[in-house]
């Protein structure tokens, strides 16, 4: 039985779509919608032409599955306009790509995708600032650490398009170092960069002997330090490891940094590092926390060190691991249903990509100590996420109201550290950069002397214990 499915988009990809739908046992196409008011009425491959307000009017009569959206050639903002309203129907939605992927301009309905969630979540980019991009980069020795994780891959693959003179790939895991090392390998030979030189290092951040060994060896320019654990529940269950790893790690290679003379280091961290309520937020504060003391002038003049520490924090990624979208997707495909924890919880979320391009411009703005907060929109309420995504899907919501419905959604309650709300800065105030979509936060913070020593007192053998010390240090010294 053939699916009924609408064309929004009447032009060139509309049409040359359309010849595939009515050649297709699967799809009977019922009608063209337009936002140009000189084709109302008119008949297009015999099929005519109405107004976007005639959709629900048309998916009601003749029992509409599908919507595919045919304007290849639109402004990202139009497009996304018109993919808001569309969502509000609760139909099927799928879309061709941008006409540049498209292969010689021709398409067909294998280039029918899914639609990007993040098309419909996030504002437009802004374009990066070349200069920013390629200050602490370009010709320049970059080390990335967790180069295999989420955030860390995309640095290295924004980084290898800026022609490093060296990118040094640092993770413990060999999957994901392997992975990445492909990736960048085979995009170097594609557009002949053949200047950078590649190294991939199979190191763990909290070994401090082979951390001091790497730096001392490369002696880097610069230091995007990506490596963590991230994912709230699991390190909630892993306290030991995850604290050493995450507040350790960021010890051992920022010492290594301003030791060996390194001129940029770069923290990736994460809004949930602000009034921390989760093992993970704690151990990413008083990563910060060290930064910001390793950069104030007192520790600079004591120990004689020329090295600019700088912070970047932001929320979610969409795509990254752990992230809702991908969770969400798998459960829609399995039928449901979607857990959510709370009615009420909002996240902050990003592209990957973006992430990364303001991460690198963000560490050419730093001055000693800066805590740089990125731009990212409205928070998202993750209950209309999960409603919009299975709306995009094609299925109905089942509940009280519509029991017959496809896919439920159930609440299972904020797990151990969780937020409702995440926050980005502490106090202080916050300032505009040359950067649109870059701020700099004015924070207060302490000097190594007040609480390096009663941080290094804490040990890693138990972690039920190392817990406890972590939480009353944070209390203590914030």
């Amino acid at each position: 039985m053939s699916i009924n499915v609408l064309i929004y988009g009447a032009g060139e990809a509309g049409t040359q779509i359309a010849d595939y739908c009515q050649k297709s046992n699967v799809y009977n196409l019922v009608g063209f919608i337009d936002d140009n008011s000189a084709l109302h009425g008119k008949n297009i491959k015999k099929i005519l032409v109405y107004p976007a307000y005639k959709i629900a009017e048309l998916t009601k009569n003749f029992d509409v599955k599908e919507i595919f959206i045919a304007i290849p050639s639109a402004p990202r903002d139009r497009y996304q306009t018109i993919l808001r309203k569309l969502s509000t129907h609760h139909i099927h939605l799928r879309t061709l790509p941008k006409l540049n992927d498209i292969n010689d301009g021709k398409v067909n309905l294998e280039d029918i995708k899914e639609i990007n969630i993040a098309d419909l979540l996030l504002r437009a980019p802004v374009e990066p600032l070349s200069d920013l991009l390629k200050q602490n980069v370009s010709n320049k020795a970059v080390l990335i650490t967790g180069a295999g994780g989420s955030i860390g891959s995309e640095l290295c693959k924004q980084i290898i398009r800026l022609m490093p003179k060296q990118i040094i790939l640092l993770d413990h895991s060999e999957f994901n170092l392997y992975t990445i090392s492909e990736e960048l390998s085979a995009f170097a030979n594609k557009y002949n960069i053949y200047n950078s030189e590649i190294y991939s290092l199979l190191i763990s951040v909290s070994d401090e002997l082979q951390i001091r060994s790497v730096v001392e060896k490369f002696k880097p320019d610069t230091i995007f330090h990506a490596a963590a654990y991230k994912h709230v529940s699991l390190v909630e269950n892993n306290i030991s490891v995850a604290l050493k790893n995450n507040i350790f790690g960021t010890l051992y290679i920022a010492k290594a940094a301003y030791e060996f003379g390194v001129k940029n280091f770069t923290l990736i961290s994460t809004d949930k590092a602000v009034r921390p309520t989760s093992v993970m937020g704690m151990s990413k504060r008083i990563s910060e926390m060290i930064l910001q003391s390793f950069a104030s002038s007192n520790f600079k003049k004591n120990i004689n060190h020329n090295t600019c520490f700088s912070i970047v924090r932001f929320g979610n990624v969409l795509g990254s691991s752990g992230s809702v979208v991908p969770i969400f997707r798998e459960q829609i495909r399995r039928g449901g249903p979607i857990t959510v924890t709370h009615p009420d919880v909002t996240r902050y979320f990003m592209t990957i990509s973006e992430a990364a391009q303001l991460v690198i411009q963000a560490s050419s703005l730093a001055k000693d100590g800066d805590v740089f907060l990125l731009d990212m929109g409205e928070p998202v309420k993750i209950y209309e996420l999960a409603k919009k995504m299975i709306w995009l899907s094609g299925a109905t919501i089942k509940n009280s109201k519509n029991p017959s419905g496809d896919i439920e959604i159930v609440f299972t309650n904020l797990k151990p550290g969780e937020k409702l709300a995440e926050e980005m800065f502490i106090m202080g105030s916050v300032e505009e950069t040359s950067h649109p979509k870059i701020m700099r936060a004015k924070e207060d913070f302490l000097e190594w002397e007040y609480f390096g020593p009663k941080l290094l007192e804490i040990r890693f053998d138990k972690y039920d214990e190392a817990d406890v010390l972590c939480r009353e240090f944070l209390i203590l010294n914030t």
